[in-house]
């Protein structure tokens, strides 16, 4: 073999290109499994680059033969609460009912038949979307969380959809079940078909702040007695799975951590079946996540861990939890049917993948993975974690260290470092495998991706860091781990970068504008001015900043003092801005009135705005394109030439 060539880092040529990514990049989502005419299968959701980002329903056989339910036309995606949900379930004896995302209806596709449509279409007055949808408990109707947009009205319902397509034609066929609260998820019917369980909340509570767990009776023509079991303004309860017709399990973060308990309907008992400081669920951005399933044998499949998400075999009895002997991390994503369990999987070397765990026969088989192009692992960076001391305690992070078995930096060089700064911002940075890591450190730049104050899955203690401190907390903790970095030597403190989407984009301009530490920045479609932002997002997120900043009108001047728009004098350093032209979460003029400000202040920068793309780039050129494009902009910045892409132009 020949000797590794010494080359400055950015500068390693790495077989790992942004076409690859963008091309093999199949985003996976909601496997479960579907009892068809010719048995059990596997089925789950695609997301294709290379079809413009359009959703496909997949359904692999008993055989391992895999096939598109729906023709190209369709796209199975719910727009519900912006972020979407769970699109399609299976009926038996009747087919797949799915959301399709042209209009937001539901339709039902006969096994072996063609689409049609089961609720009514949108016209001028009002407009119905549908998400989560399940059987209903009569065999003859799905239940799904309804949203009605009546001009400037939104209102949310659980309802029953009939599967003749009565409601197609006539809305009175549909049947309410929950209404008059702002927010709905997890409908759930008890197995003797007379309960129906559910989560609700309200503004300004996100659902990782406060729900409550309701159950009601099942009666002619809708329901009734619907009584609240467990749930607050502060205290977020998650996934009720019926035990039996008299016990419902849930999640609740009542001692500070995600544990799960089972709930008496009639006699308010109340069980902790395995409590430990250890996160059991994750926040709600999507409705129909699931984070453990009823087996056949009466254990749950769960996922759990302190930042990692291990699955494990909870016995609800003894309380007795047994990890499943693997080192993958599993996804919020966990259904079952007999001894199965399917969910997405992933570790340091291998994507996320649509995984199958047989806890009985102990086989874990991937079924489908998220990245088809097949990568050398030698080109791979190695997951380290790294926890600091910051201002408001223990940071957590996971270090990737530059990795090419071609190349090697000359003697003394240190190499430039990317801060990715992940969204939500509650979301949790897993160890699993990233090809857009890889894209940069096979290059010769190194990674840290940081769990900062406001992450899940450390405790609501940690989660609850940032209330009310969003662009301070995120901020200064990230600063404290590159900064760690740094002092031990593994990064050159002179060439820092910074990048991150929506809330972690926010992150990345309140960094470059409020702290000195990075000497460029990144940021796809960031939120950059919080007065407007909370006027013009949408309805799920519309109070979400009076936990992440303070409610209006009292802590106005706050939402000014924080924006990187009106302090963009203190910004002197190159920004690059991507953003799509149908973002309906961050309107594109917020990335607009900074790049025509950094314009006017003679700032380096660039401004890049995707046709056709909303919250998060789906079509396969644009990704390629908006990667590239960062590549070369650190290269412009930090004064290196990386192979294989063209030179930006910063205005």
């Amino acid at each position: 073999m020949a000797s590794p060539a010494v080359l400055p880092y950015g500068t390693w040529p790495s077989p790992i290109t942004a076409q690859d990514i963008a091309s093999g990049a199949t985003a996976l989502e909601f496997p479960n499994f579907a009892q068809t005419a010719a048995g059990e299968q596997i089925w789950w959701i695609e997301s294709r680059p290379q079809a413009h980002g359009r959703h496909a329903l997949v359904a692999q056989a008993a055989d391992g033969t895999v096939r598109d339910v729906l023709g190209p036309e369709w796209s199975p995606r719910s727009r519900i609460i912006e972020y979407g949900s769970r699109p399609w379930t299976f009926v038996r004896g009747h087919g797949a009912v799915f959301t399709f995302w042209d209009d937001q209806r539901l339709y039902l596709c006969p096994e072996g038949g063609s689409p049609r449509p089961l609720t009514a279409a949108p016209n001028d007055s009002v407009n119905h979307m549908y998400g989560e949808p399940m059987t209903a408990p009569d065999g003859r109707s799905v239940w799904a969380v309804r949203e009605t947009h009546r001009g400037n009205d939104i209102e949310r319902a659980i309802v029953a959809v009939p599967l003749d397509g009565s409601a197609a034609d006539d809305e009175s066929a549909v049947t309410v079940l929950a209404e008059g609260h702002r927010f709905y998820g997890f409908p759930s019917a008890s197995p003797d078909g007379l309960h129906l369980s559910y989560i609700r909340w309200e503004h300004p509570q996100m659902p990782w702040d406060g729900t409550e767990l309701v159950v009601a009776d099942l009666v002619e023509g809708g329901t009734a007695n619907h009584r609240v079991l467990a749930g607050s303004a502060t205290e977020s309860v998650m996934q009720p799975e019926w035990a039996d017709n008299a016990n419902v399990y849930a999640i609740s973060d009542r001692t500070g951590w995600w544990n799960i308990y089972r709930f008496g309907i009639d006699d308010a008992s109340v069980q902790a079946l395995a409590p430990r400081e250890e996160e059991f669920s994750t926040p709600l951005w999507l409705l129909g996540f699931t984070t453990y399933g009823v087996l056949a044998d009466g254990r749950l499949a769960v996922i759990h861990g302190v930042g990692e998400q291990r699955l494990g075999l909870l016995d609800p009895v003894t309380g007795d939890l047994f990890d499943i002997d693997t080192d993958l991390q599993f996804s919020e994503e966990v259904k079952v049917s007999g001894s199965r369990v399917v969910s997405q999987a992933g570790n340091a070397t291998n994507a996320w993948a649509v995984t199958v765990v047989d806890v009985a026969a102990h086989t874990i088989d991937a079924v489908r993975s998220s990245s088809e192009a097949p990568v050398d692992p030698a080109y791979l960076p190695l997951a380290t974690p790294l926890t600091v001391q910051g201002p408001s305690g223990p940071i957590h992070a996971w270090v990737f260290m530059p990795r090419n078995p071609d190349a090697t930096a000359p003697i003394g060089e240190r190499p430039p470092f990317v801060a990715f700064v992940h969204g939500g911002p509650t979301s949790l940075v897993l160890p699993v495998r990233s090809k857009d890591k890889a894209y940069f450190t096979s290059r010769g730049i190194g990674v840290i991706d940081v769990n900062y104050g406001g992450s899940s899955g450390y405790g609501r203690e940690y989660r609850e860091r940032l209330r009310e401190q969003w662009g301070i907390v995120d901020v200064a903790d990230t600063v404290a781990a590159v900064t760690g970095l740094v002092e031990r030597g593994d990064a050159d403190g002179t060439r820092l970068a910074i990048r991150g989407g929506s809330a972690g984009g926010w992150t990345t301009l309140a960094a470059l504008v409020f702290a000195d530490t990075f000497a460029a920045g990144a940021a796809y479609y960031p939120v950059t001015d919080l007065l407007p932002f909370a006027d013009d997002t949408h309805d799920f997120e519309s109070r979400y900043l009076d936990g992440l900043v303070g409610p209006l009108p009292e802590t106005r001047d706050r939402y000014i003092d924080r924006s990187p728009l009106t302090h963009l004098d203190q910004l002197n350093v190159p920004v690059l801005l991507l953003q799509g032209d149908d973002d309906k979460v961050v309107p594109p003029s917020q990335p607009a009135a900074v790049a025509a400000e950094l314009a006017r202040k003679g700032v380096p920068h660039k401004y890049l705005l995707f046709e056709g793309e909303q919250h998060g780039f789906r079509k396969e050129e644009n990704i390629a394109t908006a990667l590239e494009s960062e590549l070369a902009f650190y290269g412009q910045v930090f004064g290196f030439a990386p192979q294989g892409v063209s030179p930006i132009t910063l205005d």
